[in-house]
């Protein structure tokens, strides 16, 4: 659930319906950072483990997918990216306030930040599953997450652990829906 689809008390002067048509898509901003929906897929897929519901690659393709688009759904988190990737192009300018560009440049340990904005990704879209897949993610680095910078590293690192979070927590719940999409496999040998 988003929590921009909580129901209830609403602040004075809200409307019931916002149109968000002419909105930017955080995904068109993430696609002109370099990073489309087959990359964050691919790399998520390098730490695929089959797991109950999710168990060959294609379904859990499938269901990172949905996970991901329902999570890209929420402007809370669309926000919260494109912060992320706001502080990414100032700090390759030197522009970020305490932090000169050679030590942006160098990524130094004592600067935590960067893993605040991605464990805060990951446990937004997931709760804290998800910041243990941020861990893992952040660790290893797979795809396209050894190629950022400082904050996108980790940006995107919690972007895919939140939603490969869900895709294991929720494919368990749905994965044969997902699984009748594909067509069956037709079994080889003798019937006994």
């Amino acid at each position: 659930m988003k929590l921009s689809n909580i129901k209830g008390k609403k602040k004075k002067n809200q409307p019931e319906e916002v149109n968000n048509s002419q909105a930017k898509s955080i995904m068109s901003v993430l696609e002109e950072a370099g990073l489309s929906e087959e990359t964050l897929v691919s790399a998520a897929m390098e730490l695929y483990v089959p797991h109950p519901g999710v168990e060959n690659r294609d379904i859990a393709e499938k269901v990172f997918k949905r996970e991901l688009k329902l999570a890209l759904s929420d402007p809370n988190l669309c926000i919260l990216l494109y912060a992320g990737i706001l502080l990414e192009k100032e700090g390759e300018k030197g522009e970020l306030p305490g932090i000169g560009k050679e030590t942006f440049d160098k990524d130094l340990t004592y600067l935590i930040v960067d893993e605040v904005i991605g464990m805060s990704i990951a446990k937004y879209i997931s709760g804290d599953k998800g910041i243990f897949e941020y861990v893992r993610f952040d660790k290893l680095k797979p795809g396209i997450l050894a190629k950022l910078g400082p904050f996108m590293d980790d940006v995107i690192a919690g972007l895919i652990g939140g939603a490969s979070a869900n895709m294991y927590s929720r494919g368990k719940d749905d994965g044969d829906k997902v699984k009748k999409t594909f067509p069956r496999k037709r079994k080889s040998g003798f019937a006994g």
